[in-house]
């Protein structure tokens, strides 16, 4: 058994407090600081190719250090990485179900075993917190896994049909699509690399990934696993860079499958531009904008330390963040007074110490918009915590901080209300009733997902029949809106958060990765 798995390190046990733990992830933090410095490279047909234009990945933890240099991929890369994987998909594709299998359960074995090392890669490279960024690489694994245990459990996705004639048999079977590019964002550098590749590769799928440049190092040590465990070269490229990269493979003709996760702008986009002369699947999550709703009848104590932990876990940066609260009148001022004190105590510092919370924005770009979501807030509304740019840590170490704010009085047509910020920046409001509430939270273009706070049954049933999200959660203080883990919260979203509506961790995902043909033998 894994350290990892050993202490159920996820995203609704971060308060986990086990001195083990912290031992390992700093023995792990050790080891790669002496990793700092890599140069990553296109991963093509089984080679490291030199690239073209190379660029470095400071860290926004302290932007004095380079983490590792990047050679982008060039035309000519994703040219040979999609005709290699074009080549091997029949190879791959015809491998037994269980082959890939055991190929994938070893990855993800791998990553397991490395997960403090790879945590502490990505706490110096994103800025997550130690446990975050645990959380995030473990869930890697169990993604792999997860989509492995699918496959078994249904045999392949290969069943016998009814007969019309005693001497015609007809199966039906799941055939993989072909090449698959997977389009990886920042925030989970690791866990949305692995799901989606995890996916596509058990579904019989080749794989050419591009990571957000600000995650490639996560994603390179992801590649490192898969290259050892046995995964075929043709089976899985790495193609860095930034967005030609990106739209050169969802551009490209022979890509016969896309994986996105990022802006609903960008998602849209692809979605509508991605099919050529016919129809191919497109699985977009597409972010949120992601209300909880108080009511009356709430634990207050419950609902504060759910938001708060919903808006300020890594500064916000997470599709899922809880970023507006509606709260009924009648509790509101004692509702904002509690989620005012848990914020104020939230610690602010270098994510790899052991009490920070939040650490920085991913970038200069974050700090600027976080800077004109203030101004706003200043003019339409009052701020009650925060809108300060830090800019350090408490020992005056260059980073990208800005401190968790709560904003209070807007219109309740405000932007800020609107607009997903990727920041940690919260809005609240009071209303008064449940179905306002309800009807405030649903009208959005995004429906990933939403919080719910009261402890009447009725109540509840009226959020779960109502609300316009595909991942709820009802009182849950670990996170009011965060937190969904694989084979335990589906996760994937409604209207504008969403393509297909099967969710990633979910029962019905790895199907998405494959088309069904129906084989009748008359004898």
């Amino acid at each position: 058994m894994t350290m990892a798995s050993r202490f159920r390190v996820t995203y609704a046990t971060l308060s986990a407090d086990n001195e083990d733990l912290h031992a390992w992830y700093e023995e792990g933090l050790e080891t790669a600081r002496g990793w700092l410095g890599r140069h990553i490279t296109p991963f093509v047909n089984g080679e490291d190719r030199p690239g073209g234009e190379t660029f470095e990945v400071h860290s926004p933890v302290d932007t004095s250090v380079t983490l590792c240099t990047v050679a982008s991929a060039t035309t000519d890369d994703v040219t040979d990485a999609v005709a290699a994987a074009k080549a091997g998909r029949s190879s791959w594709g015809n491998t037994d179900w269980q082959e890939r299998v055991r190929v994938l359960r070893a990855a993800a074995e791998m990553i397991s075993d490395r997960c403090a090392e790879f945590a502490a890669v990505m706490t110096m490279e994103v800025g997550k917190n130690r446990l975050e960024a645990l959380g995030d690489v473990e869930e890697a694994a169990d993604l792999i896994r997860y989509y492995c245990t699918q496959m078994e459990k249904n045999n392949g996705f290969a069943k016998d049909m009814d007969k019309l004639l005693d001497k015609e048999s007809t199966r039906s079977v799941m055939r993989p699509y072909g090449v698959w590019g997977v389009i990886v964002p920042f925030n989970y550098p690791m866990a949305l690399a692995a799901g989606p590749a995890g996916g596509a590769l058990v579904a019989g799928n080749t794989v050419v990934l591009k990571p957000a440049p600000q995650g490639t190092f996560s994603s390179a040590l992801f590649m490192d696993c898969l290259r050892e465990s046995g995964v075929p070269a043709e089976a899985f490229h790495l193609l860095p860079g930034g967005d030609e990269v990106g739209q050169a493979i969802v551009s490209h003709p022979d890509v016969d499958g896309i994986t996105f996760t990022g802006s609903y702008a960008v998602g849209m986009s692809i979605y509508r531009e991605f099919a050529t002369a016919y129809p191919k699947p497109v699985i977009c999550e597409m972010g949120g904008k992601n209300p909880t709703i108080v009511t009356a009848k709430a634990d207050l104590d419950l609902a504060a330390q759910g938001i708060t932990r919903s808006a300020f876990s890594f500064s916000g940066q997470k599709c899922s963040a809880n970023s507006r609260v509606y709260v009924e009148r009648e509790v509101y001022d004692e509702l904002l007074a509690k989620i005012l004190e848990r914020a104020s105590s939230l610690v602010m510092d270098d994510p790899t110490k052991r009490d920070t919370f939040l650490g920085p924005v991913i970038e200069e770009e974050s700090v600027r918009r976080y800077e004109k979501a203030v101004a706003h807030a200043r003019e339409a509304g009052t701020i009650v915590l925060g809108g300060e740019v830090v800019g350090q840590t408490p020992d005056g170490v260059q980073g990208h901080y800005v401190s968790p704010t709560i904003v209070t009085d807007l219109p309740l047509e405000d932007r800020l209300f609107r607009d997903e910020l990727f920041l940690p920046f919260l809005a609240i409001a009071p209303v008064d009733s449940l179905e306002q509430g309800l009807e405030l939270a649903n009208d959005s273009d995004l429906g990933l997902t939403a919080g719910f706070f009261s402890t009447d049954e009725a109540e509840i049933q009226q959020f779960f029949d109502t609300i316009e999200a595909g991942v709820v959660y009802v009182n849950r203080p670990a996170g009011a809106t965060t937190g969904a883990w694989p084979g335990v919260q589906p996760f994937g979203g409604w209207k504008g958060s969403g393509t297909y509506g099967n969710a990633g961790g979910g029962l019905y995902y790895v199907q998405q990765f494959m088309r069904e043909q129906s084989r009748t033998v008359v004898a």
